[in-house]
């Protein structure tokens, strides 16, 4: 994967590259109404299990990207994804804590690459 659209994070002694692909926007999207959502849907958890869940949640979707495309690109040695489950049981709450700013990177970096080109492609035209 390339670092331009990933953060990494280790879970039970194996690193996951978090990355926010249209996949995993439409995810988040269909579960919070839209990445601006998110931010405050974390924040405003009512209680902390609740709080847990999400990042869960949010952690699972983001490293099974990287899986996933690793699956596309090489069908002869597939992958499992990751489940809710197995991150429950292969971190802590203090780690998944520490998780946030991988998310918040992996957010970043996804919604960043896209803006650049958004204006790249207008900056095109404008020229012409």
């Amino acid at each position: 994967m390339d670092n331009e659209r990933s953060a990494k994070i280790n879970i039970g002694g194996v690193d996951f590259e978090l990355i926010l692909t249209t996949r995993a926007t439409k995810e988040i999207a269909r579960r919070y109404g839209g990445l601006d959502n998110l931010g405050e849907k974390l924040m405003k958890s009512e209680n902390f299990e609740m709080a847990l869940d999400e990042i869960i949640w949010l952690i699972t979707v983001l490293a099974n990207q990287s899986i996933l495309i690793h699956n596309l690109k090489n069908k002869d040695a597939p992958k499992d994804v990751l489940t809710e489950d197995e991150v429950e049981l292969l971190t802590s709450p203090l780690e998944l804590a520490t998780y946030k700013n991988a998310i918040t990177e992996a957010m970043f970096k996804g919604t960043a690459r896209n803006i650049l080109s958004e204006d790249n492609s207008k900056n095109a035209g404008a020229a012409e």
